[in-house]
């Protein structure tokens, strides 16, 4: 199942994350690696998570290697170290849709991109030598894997940031 896109007004958001960059075919097992350990190092340093774990990708080139980070969501971070680090998802228009199955994920993406082109959106991106970078391209887990192990019932959001509007 993938859901009708939508259009959504977000205000920024804090988080803690690890950044690493991977292949396509590294991506679904750092995924899990990084959700665990963000998980784990939140708990240990006693912040509460203030949404669903996240995939951000910063920049994208399937053929060779994506630059992304594994995320959750908290009010603030006070020490941050050198792996997890803190960050700001930005405040603005996003388009987002929710599909179920995990091993979806290109489909749903290309849905919302597809779906995105037709409306005339721009979003938050351009191009760089690394492939294409992204304000904010986000997957967020629905689904909690503890509660639900069966993957072809996780339902995961894709959210893309649009770009600002520019002045006339």
């Amino acid at each position: 199942m993938i859901t009708e896109p939508k259009l959504e007004n977000r205000h920024e958001q804090h988080y803690v994350a690890i950044r690493t960059q991977v292949t396509m075919q590294e991506l679904d097992t750092t995924i899990q690696y990084l959700r665990r350990e963000v998980l784990a190092w939140i708990a240990h340093q006693g912040i509460a998570p203030t949404g669903a774990p996240f995939l951000r990708n910063r920049v994208i080139d399937m053929e060779a290697l994506l630059d992304i980070e594994v995320g959750i969501p908290v009010v603030s971070v006070e020490s941050p170290d050198d792996r997890v680090r803190a960050g700001v998802l930005p405040a603005g228009l996003y388009a987002s849709l929710v599909y179920t199955e995990w091993d979806r994920g290109i489909e749903a993406n290309a849905a919302l991109l597809d779906w995105g082109a037709k409306q005339g959106l721009v979003w938050d991106a351009w191009e760089t030598e690394k492939g294409q970078a992204f304000g904010a391209r986000l997957m967020s887990l629905l689904t909690d894997p503890n509660e639900e192990p069966d993957q072809a019932k996780w339902e995961t959001e894709v959210a893309i940031r649009l770009a600002d509007p520019q002045p006339r």
